[in-house]
C-alpha cells in the first residue's frame, strides 16, 4: 500500500487531483491508490477490499497502465453485506458479497478514462462505497473528436 504522500504525488501524475477543482481524487482516494498489476499473460490484476467498519474500498483508485483485461478480486472484510458494481464493455459485472467473502470479477475496459464502480446495496453512511478505475492512455487517431486541442495534465 502506498503512503499518503505517495497517493498524492500518484494522484497528481495521473491528473485526478485537477479536474475542474472539484477532484476525484480527493473525493475517492480515502482508501488509497493501487496500480494493477500485468502478467505475462497481458491480463492486468489487482485486489480490492472492504475493510471491517470504514465503508470504503481499498484501495479506492486502481490504476490501469492502458485498456484491456483487468481481473479484479474483491474481498469483503465488513459484518455488512455488500455488493460491488463493475463497469465492463458490453455489461456491467455485478458480485454478490455476504460477510467475509471473496469473489473475481473480469472486466474489459479497453479506452482511456475514469470507470467508476460502487456497492450499490444499501445506503453504507449515506453515500455508498465509491471507487474508480483509472485507464491510462490516450484516445486513438480514429476516435478523436474534431475540435481544438485540449489543455494536457
Amino acid at each position: 500500500m502506498l503512503t499518503v504522500d505517495e497517493v498524492s504525488a500518484a494522484l497528481s501524475e495521473i491528473g485526478l487531483d485537477r479536474q475542474n477543482r472539484a477532484t476525484i481524487g480527493r473525493l475517492i482516494a480515502h482508501g488509497g491508490l493501487k496500480y494493477a498489476e500485468e502478467g505475462p499473460d497481458g491480463r492486468m490484476r489487482a485486489k480490492v477490499r472492504i475493510p471491517l467498519d470504514e465503508m470504503t474500498w481499498d484501495p479506492s483508485v486502481v490504476v490501469m497502465p492502458h485498456g484491456g483485461d483487468l481481473e479484479l478480486e474483491v474481498t469483503n472484510d465488513d459484518q455488512n453485506t455488500h455488493a460491488a458494481l463493475f463497469p465492463s464493455n458490453g455489461d456491467r459485472q455485478w458480485l454478490w458479497l455476504p460477510i467475509n467473502s471473496r469473489g473475481t470479477a473480469t472486466l474489459n475496459l479497453d479506452g482511456p478514462g475514469y470507470y467508476w464502480f460502487s456497492s450499490p446495496i444499501g445506503n453504507d453512511e449515506g453515500r455508498g462505497l465509491e471507487g474508480v478505475i483509472v485507464v491510462l492512455g490516450d484516445a486513438p487517431h480514429e476516435a478523436r473528436l474534431d475540435r481544438p486541442a485540449q489543455p494536457r495534465p
